[in-house]
């Protein structure tokens, strides 16, 4: 969907439409820019979604250059592409290895229940972090001018009966995902549905196939397959039985791994932390199973302390324009009531 998108000039003019609507004032520019990445950022890629907003505002920030403003969009821009992997069970590579191990316990979780659990922690963070970037960069900045990012050639020349195709499935699509418990098709046999009609439709060729990121899916087996060797060699149990001797309360060890997740993914692999901690604490609180991966699941995508941290981060350091102490406010603040928020919010919904 995110290359029927891109491809057909959508995505673009969704952002296009959006930067219209929020007028010359920086801090209008800046909640437009937030909110247009989170809603991209659940159905698209983080990478891809930083990409298209960063290309758009570009010739704003060629004029504003290392200005507060500046530093306030495109950290504003980064963190919620971030955080925005929360919202959906296919915002991020992270979520289907969580949903993965989720359903290998014997438990069962569809998109409409990831939205439950996620979304809520997505968009009270970037509510959050855009207050404090408003606060700290252009509560009192001057109104702007934005020139609107163009469409290339290629897109220029597409049907228009192409775009409504593509909006079509992207609909349908959704609505299949969001209908999941009544009509019990999955997420993965939903996702079918762009992979046909876009391919039988002409919209994407075997060379836009090609391009995707397929690695992805590798290592999506491979954090399910290092979770199974984990758990049949007996490495978890050894670890699990150590554990249990501390006798922590579950809500505190929950808390304790989420917080870990969130610290070694913003200096390691959001996916390799996911893969070793939830089997290690489904061994240690087997009655604790859902809530354990959630809350981990979740908090994994709170890592957006250093330029390093994501692919975001490191998109919008990449311009020059910001150093690498800037992402420190935002980065504490996502990391002290992210996990927070996720556990509270996880275990209050299946209190």
């Amino acid at each position: 969907m995110a290359a029927g998108m891109r491809k057909t000039g959508l995505d673009l003019r969704l952002l296009n439409a959006t930067l219209k609507l929020s007028g010359n004032k920086p801090k209008n520019i800046l909640v437009a820019l937030m909110f247009t990445t989170l809603i991209a950022s659940m159905v698209m890629s983080d990478t891809a979604t930083v990409t298209m907003v960063v290309a758009a505002i570009s010739p704003l920030l060629a004029v504003l250059g290392r200005s507060n403003v500046t530093k306030a969009f495109l950290l504003g821009v980064s963190t919620t592409a971030a955080v925005g992997g929360m919202g959906t069970i296919i915002a991020n590579s992270t979520n289907p290895v969580v949903a993965g191990l989720i359903d290998e316990a014997g438990m069962r979780i569809n998109f409409l229940d990831w939205i439950v659990y996620g979304l809520p922690v997505s968009l009270l963070l970037t509510t959050i972090c855009c207050y404090v970037l408003i606060r700290l960069y252009i509560k009192n900045a001057n109104p702007v001018s934005i020139e609107l990012i163009k469409e290339s050639a290629n897109q220029q020349q597409v049907p228009a009966s192409q775009r409504v195709i593509v909006l079509i499935v992207i609909i349908v699509t959704i609505l299949f995902w969001l209908t999941g418990s009544i009509h019990g098709i999955t997420v993965a046999a939903t996702c079918a549905i762009p992979i046909v009609v876009l391919t039988i439709t002409g919209i994407l060729t075997a060379a836009d196939i090609k391009t995707m990121s397929w690695d992805t899916l590798l290592l999506v087996a491979g954090g399910l397959s290092l979770g199974e060797a984990l758990q049949t060699t007996g490495i978890l149990d050894h670890y699990a039985y150590l554990v249990k001797a501390l006798n922590i309360h579950p809500v505190l060890f929950i808390l304790t791994l989420s917080y870990l997740v969130m610290i070694l993914a913003n200096v390691g692999s959001a996916i390799a932390s996911c893969m070793l901690l939830i089997p290690l604490g489904m061994s240690i609180l087997p009655g604790w199973k859902f809530e354990l991966a959630m809350s981990i699941g979740l908090s994994s995508a709170a890592s957006v302390f250093l330029p390093i941290s994501t692919p975001p981060n490191i998109i919008v350091y990449g311009t020059g324009l910001l150093q690498q102490k800037d992402f420190r406010t935002g980065g504490l603040i996502v990391a002290i009531l992210g996990p927070l928020l996720a556990v509270l919010w996880v275990l209050l919904l299946r209190g």
